[in-house]
């Protein structure tokens, strides 16, 4: 997701979102975040884009806590 933001990104800037997506997913891995690549990418997108990250933070603890207490009600 985040590499189809630039249209019109060359070569190397392609390479270089890569990698820092790459980075990303590595440290979202050692901290055990739970997200994965496609999500991050997202994440990292919206930040680009002036999102505040404390808040969007805050939305996807918010979802995964709702996310959570479906599935609790769908098991009883």
């Amino acid at each position: 997701m985040l590499l189809r933001i630039g249209i019109n990104m060359d070569g190397v800037a392609m390479q270089r979102a890569r990698e820092s997506l790459d980075t990303v997913h590595m440290m979202s891995n050692l901290l055990g975040t739970g997200l994965d690549r496609p999500t991050l990418a997202i994440l990292v997108a919206l930040c680009e884009h002036g999102v505040n990250p404390e808040a969007l933070a805050a939305v996807v603890k918010e979802l995964r806590r709702e996310a959570s207490a479906l599935a609790e009600k769908a098991t009883h």
